[in-house]
C-alpha cells in the first residue's frame, strides 16, 4: 500500500480529484473576509502597537497585546465605512 508522509493512498487521491476550486463553491469559512482597506488599518495599528505608540480608547494605557491592536485597527476601519464583517454578538456573563 502506498503512502505519502503518512497519509492513506485514498487521501491522496481524494486531494488530486478535487481540483481547484472557484470562489463561489468555497465554503463560507474559506472566503475572504475582511477588505484588503481593513488590512491596512490593522497593519497600521499593529505597527503602533509594535513601537509601543498605541492606546487604549477608554483608559488610554499603552496596548501590548497584539489581539487588542487587531481590534482596534478593525474598529477603526469600521467607523471609516471600510467592509468589515459585524462584530460577534456579546453573551452575558
Amino acid at each position: 500500500m502506498a503512502t505519502t508522509k503518512g497519509k492513506t493512498k485514498r487521501t491522496a487521491a481524494r486531494r488530486t480529484s478535487q481540483g481547484s476550486t472557484s470562489a463561489k463553491t468555497k465554503k463560507p469559512s474559506a472566503r475572504r473576509k475582511y477588505s484588503p482597506e481593513a488590512s491596512e488599518y490593522v497593519a497600521e495599528e499593529m505597527k503602533e502597537m509594535k513601537q509601543g505608540k498605541l492606546k487604549s480608547g477608554g483608559s488610554g494605557k499603552t496596548v501590548h497585546n497584539p489581539k487588542q491592536a487587531i481590534a482596534i485597527g478593525l474598529s477603526e476601519a469600521r467607523r471609516a465605512g471600510v467592509k468589515v464583517p459585524k462584530k460577534p454578538p456579546q453573551q452575558a456573563a
